[in-house]
């Protein structure tokens, strides 16, 4: 998947892509690409969990899955 960004810079941020291509060889390109991975290598994406899943044992194996324990529920 192809995908096009436009961002607008500052100058100083301007002169440091400019000088990253130079000193690298790079395309202007790869390093936003290359900055993007890094970027993304520091700031894990965080998981969502349900607080207090699997934390607590009521004993019964079967009771996510035996209907007879939802009898009543939410009423």
């Amino acid at each position: 998947m192809k995908a096009t960004v436009q961002a607008r810079l500052d100058a100083a941020s301007q002169r440091r892509l400019q000088q990253l291509v130079r000193d690298l060889g790079w395309s202007p390109s790869r390093v936003v690409r290359e900055g993007l991975k890094l970027l993304a290598a520091c700031h894990p994406r965080k998981r969502r969990k349900i607080i207090g899943q699997g934390k607590f044992d009521s004993g019964i194996p079967d009771l996510a899955t035996n209907k007879k324990y939802f009898e009543g529920f939410g009423r």
